[in-house]
């Protein structure tokens, strides 16, 4: 038994270590709506997959699920006030807890999905609080508020962002003339760095991080730009102008191997950036007005980038390289999408959830059925995580079983 305890002891460190190095984040681990599952039904009973169980009462909100091993996060508003709610893959609810005022005006509720990394719990409200709790028990850690604190304007529907984190440093578009994307101690809150950008308003959208060998670079849309931010010290490396009608650009830019691809809704579509080798410049190389998706993001499979359009006349399939329109088809109401298992997910705006599956000159619808809980807009995006599809529909929350047996 000597032997054993310390054998036993050093397993369990090992996995909580583990553990607490988990990151669940905005579509997927690397924030391209691709999930890494395999093993997933390839078709559906008609009625849809198992609900292994789904919870109301999560309140008035469009945060999506946030999936580790063991545990489930999102949020919700409850009379004014935010709150974050951790379940356990069962359903149970182990906590919940406050973190403050959240957004109650138009289109009402929490607009961004909570981000885990390393054992701590990220939260950005609708008014510009950002908190940072312990993912294990919800414990408070630290919180600012990047607007007052950093003298940032709020805009029209609120503040929405999906936070990111690389490294050291938590990531965070404030739109302040001086201080218009800062970077935060993940552990403290303190300030490490603060770029002035183009000087322009948040934009509603989430950031994309691109790993070059010998940079990284922090991309994200503000009103009028897309901008190019070395993370290491914040630099500004290069901008590109993406202005559109409302100011609203609400999705995640898309890179793969030295493309960069941003997508505004409200008509102005999808640009393609080439991205130079040292990271300090990007070239225009095409635009496509047919996928302006405002906040249903793309997935790219194969060269292949599939995503809606605003007005919900159809689904489009454009060739990546070029911006040619490959095959276009109403297969249900405008959305979201992401992908896994070389299959496609589209949750409708108008609640129908779609399994299909992408062909050469197609797009082939394999099963759909209704979202039977919730309220008000479906416009959460899905997850897919441990063989399982989790979908938030305002106030609830439904978790199907998709793994094959």
């Amino acid at each position: 038994m000597k032997r054993i305890l310390p054998l036993l002891s050093l397993a369990s460190l090992l996995c909580l270590n583990l553990y607490s190095q988990e990151t669940a984040q905005w579509r997927g681990p690397e924030r391209n709506g691709i999930y890494p599952e395999t093993g997933l039904l390839k078709e559906w009973p008609q009625a849809g997959p198992t609900l292994l169980w789904h919870f109301e009462g999560l309140g008035a909100g469009h945060s999506s699920a946030a999936v580790t091993r063991d545990k489930i996060y999102t949020a919700g508003t409850l009379e004014g006030i935010g709150y974050i709610f951790c379940f356990d893959q069962a359903g149970k609810v182990l906590w919940k807890v406050p973190y403050g005022e959240e957004w109650t005006e138009s289109w009402p509720g929490v607009r961004s999905t909570p981000l885990i990394h390393n054992g701590k719990l990220y939260q950005l409200s609708g008014f510009g609080k950002l908190v940072c709790r312990s993912a294990e028990n919800g414990d408070f850690i630290w919180s600012i508020d990047v607007l007052k604190d950093y003298q940032g304007p709020n805009i029209k529907w609120g503040v929405t962002e999906n936070l990111l984190i690389d490294g050291d440093k938590l990531f965070c578009t404030v739109g302040a003339a001086d201080a218009n994307v800062i970077a935060l101690d993940p552990n403290t809150g303190r300030l490490i760095w603060k770029c002035s950008g183009k000087g322009e308003e948040s934009a509603y959208g989430s950031p994309q991080l691109i790993k070059l060998a010998n940079r990284h670079i922090l991309v994200t849309q503000t009103a009028s730009s897309i901008l190019g931010i070395d993370v290491a010290d914040g630099k500004l490396l290069w901008s590109h102008d993406q202005p559109n009608k409302y100011s609203v650009h609400a999705n995640t830019p898309l890179f793969h191997e030295g493309y960069l691809y941003c997508m505004s809704g409200y008509g102005k579509g999808g640009v393609m950036l080439k991205l130079a080798d040292d990271g300090k410049s990007v070239t225009e190389l095409w635009r496509n007005t047919n996928i302006d998706n405002r906040m249903g993001g793309v997935v790219l499979i194969k060269g292949k980038l599939f995503g809606s359009d605003d007005s919900g006349k159809a689904w489009y399939c454009l060739d990546w390289k070029t911006g040619t329109n490959m095959f276009s088809e109403k297969i249900t109401g405008r959305g979201t999408i992401i992908s896994a298992d070389g299959m496609l997910y589209l949750y409708s705006d108008t609640g129908e959830m779609v399994l299909a599956e992408p062909l050469a000159n197609s797009f082939k619808k394999i099963s759909a059925f209704s979202v039977p809980y919730g309220a008000d807009q479906h416009w959460a995006h899905q997850v897919i995580a441990n063989g399982r599809l989790y979908i938030r529909h305002g106030t609830s929350i439904m978790v199907y079983d998709i793994k094959t047996r």
